[in-house]
């Protein structure tokens, strides 16, 4: 995403902010594995930090029981993350040790003005409709998997397809609605997911 494609994006978020006294704006970014998400989140939640705005992310990735776990995960951060957030309350969710292959600690989510959660599934199972910031990222299959076994390698390699498989189960029925849509083709995205 270019710049000026970023500071529209954060002033989406800010226009968010003022339109609702609701704390936090929630922001979903979603897309396929290697789209671009995890780079795009830190570079929104850094640009938004530099405007005045108290930020925090929540990765997906920690929140999925493993490779076999994408809709498992979708439903902890509808469970565990926005239902509670939305409703006022504070946020805390089981998280995944990958290492271990094992479940984690439970993670409380910080405090802030904006909460960033990205990941395949953001939009998904329920979550769009709890979120005031939708975005879609998008590319296609092969720039996304040289993206992503340029980023984990041996790690990531044995699991795409059936990955990619559970991707295409949580978005059978087709692209989540967004309200911003992004074309990552041409950008070069170091270490996105």
């Amino acid at each position: 995403m270019p710049p000026d494609g970023e500071d529209q994006l954060a002033a989406t978020v800010l226009d968010a902010l003022a339109r609702t006294s609701r704390r936090p704006v929630l922001v979903g970014l979603d897309g396929r594995s290697g789209s671009g998400k995890t780079e795009l989140a830190e570079r929104l939640r850094a640009g938004l930090v530099s405007r005045g705005r108290t930020v925090t992310a929540v990765h997906l990735d920690d929140l999925y029981p493993g490779w076999t776990g994408l809709a498992a995960g979708v439903g902890v951060l509808r469970e565990h993350v926005l239902e509670p957030l939305r409703a006022g309350r504070e946020a805390a969710y089981p998280s995944w040790d990958w290492t271990a292959d094992a479940p984690g600690p439970r993670r409380a989510v910080e405090p802030a003005e904006v909460v960033v959660v990205e990941g395949v599934g953001a939009l998904a199972g329920g979550c769009a409709d709890l979120l005031d910031v939708r975005v879609w990222l998008e590319a296609p299959t092969d720039v996304r998997r040289s993206r992503a076994l340029g980023r984990d390698g041996a790690t990531t390699a044995p699991w795409w397809d059936m990955w990619a498989a559970q991707e295409d189960l949580v978005l059978a029925a087709g692209r989540p609605v967004a309200d911003v849509v992004v074309d990552t083709t041409t950008v070069r995205v170091a270490g996105t997911d």
